[in-house]
């Protein structure tokens, strides 16, 4: 079931709110930057080792079914990695024998609408929206927009994830593979 975002009041003016939104959004700016870079060692770096990396597939449901519209892990999922598998990704796109990323794709993220929901002063529920755009080749082009929900947590003053849930708006995949990080 998709991680429901619940709509919180406006808030008061908080200094320390707005300086942890500005490091959040700052600390997600700096994590696309890395994957648009394809430096993915070092985007690796930013994830805790007992991390857990989800992508559900989704599926069309009627209204009064809408709790499956979305696999839940041990279920079919596009990813459902952890911190070995997340290397074993990374390592294979470096020996240069990936063919889905030989040559590279040229890729942008945007993230955007980054509001955190829970902080417990431990870790940290946010979610954020995104678009990802890739292009491989002459002329494939690939869109992918949804939302990520993130388990923050802080490792030797840190941020880190420790848990990360992404979510897609489309039902159908239509790129040739799946060879790209969220």
């Amino acid at each position: 079931m998709v991680d429901v975002i619940e709509k919180k009041p406006a808030a008061k003016l908080d200094l320390d709110a707005l300086l942890l939104q500005h490091e959040i959004e700052q600390y997600y700016y700096d994590e696309v930057a890395l994957l648009d870079n394809r430096d993915y060692a070092e985007w690796l770096k930013l994830f805790t080792e007992d991390c857990h990396y989800f992508m559900p597939v989704r599926r069309t449901k009627t209204s009064n079914e809408l709790e499956k519209e979305f696999t839940r892990p041990g279920e079919i999922a596009f990813f459902d990695d952890d911190y070995a598998m997340l290397l074993a990704r990374i390592k294979k796109l470096d020996t240069g024998y990936a063919w889905a990323e030989d040559p590279p794709s040229r890729q942008r993220h945007l993230i955007n609408n980054v509001r955190v929901l829970e902080n417990d002063g431990e870790k940290l529920k946010v979610t954020s929206n995104f678009h990802f755009y890739r292009t491989r080749l002459n002329s494939e082009e690939d869109n992918w927009i949804g939302h990520r929900v993130d388990e923050l947590v802080r490792v030797d003053g840190e941020l880190k994830i420790k848990s990360r849930n992404i979510y897609l708006e489309q039902t159908v995949l239509l790129s040739r593979n799946l060879s790209n990080f969220f």
